[in-house]
């Protein structure tokens, strides 16, 4: 089940719920496209916020970012295509090409200042994610501390 605010980002603004499916027609199309990385609101306390503040973000651009919400079933497979690393995220994408991503919740004046930004930037790769190096966990400790 998903958050309400998360709801109203779909039904109220329309925006597309993206899945691994659709994501590449989504990133495809002409202008600047953010892809909503909203993770559980539940663990991810800003993405609430984050949820508020993009249609605003929107707004102030004069409608020139055309959001989607990444699907809970596409996160961790998008994720790694984006490198993203921190919840909630929005990546930027114009015409297929990474821009850039913006993570938690920002202030208002550092949203604008950094999406002014990432509509001037000419695409790149995105950044990797080396899944390698990321430390596992051994076994648990039983409970003498052995």
């Amino acid at each position: 089940m998903r958050h309400p605010l998360i709801d109203r980002l779909l039904d109220h603004y329309g925006y597309p719920e993206i899945t691994l499916e659709s994501h590449a027609d989504f990133v495809s199309r002409s202008g600047v496209n953010v892809l909503f990385f909203a993770g559980d609101p539940n663990r991810y306390k800003e993405t609430t916020d984050v949820a508020v503040v993009l249609p605003e973000l929107v707004s102030a651009t004069a409608n020139e970012l055309r959001p989607g919400v990444v699907a809970k079933s596409a996160e961790i497979e998008l994720q790694k295509i984006y490198g993203v690393r921190a919840w909630p995220s929005l990546v930027f994408v114009r015409d297929g090409g990474y821009l850039g991503a913006i993570s938690r919740m920002q202030d208002w004046s550092d949203y604008l200042a950094e999406i002014g930004r990432l509509l001037r930037a000419q695409p790149s790769a995105p950044p990797s994610f080396d899944y390698t190096n990321v430390p596992q966990r051994g076994p648990a400790p039983d409970a003498r501390g052995a």
